[in-house]
């Protein structure tokens, strides 16, 4: 299966903030969006990627302001991005190997979806569902 295959089911929606803009503003878009990550982009260019855990992990635990702290200063940048072609396996060797849950879409340069750990999860098991199926259908033939 291929990330464009995902896509198609799940929807092309991305959320996106600028790396100027506070903390406190992107957990409003997030909790807005009901999504745990937000793509920080200026202009089309992705530079990074905030999530619920670089918030905890920059921002709370360290005891910073969320309204004095903008998304530049704990974005998870570079951002680990892959292709409309790349496979579901391939996508989830990079979360793993790289400890993260989200991966943003690109097409020739330009976003077009956002993977999520659990949209991938969610993937794997269709694919192992549909094959226990069809071998338990060629099983009863």
């Amino acid at each position: 299966m291929l990330v464009r295959h995902v896509l198609e089911r799940k929807g092309h929606a991305t959320h996106s903030v600028d790396p100027d803009t506070t903390v406190l503003d992107a957990l409003r878009k997030m909790a807005e969006h009901e999504v745990g990550a937000l793509l920080v982009m200026k202009a089309d260019k992705v530079l990074g990627v905030l999530s619920e855990r670089d918030y905890a992990r920059k921002v709370a635990l360290l005891g910073r302001a969320s309204s004095d702290t903008r998304v530049s200063q704990i974005m998870s940048s570079p951002a680990v991005t892959v292709t409309p072609e790349d496979t579901i396996d391939a996508c989830m060797r990079l979360v793993t190997d790289k400890r993260i849950r989200h991966l943003p879409v690109l097409d020739k340069g330009r976003v077009v979806g956002v993977l999520s750990i659990g949209d991938l999860v969610k993937s794997v098991l269709g694919e192992q569902r549909e094959t226990i199926e069809q071998l338990e259908a060629y099983i009863r033939s």
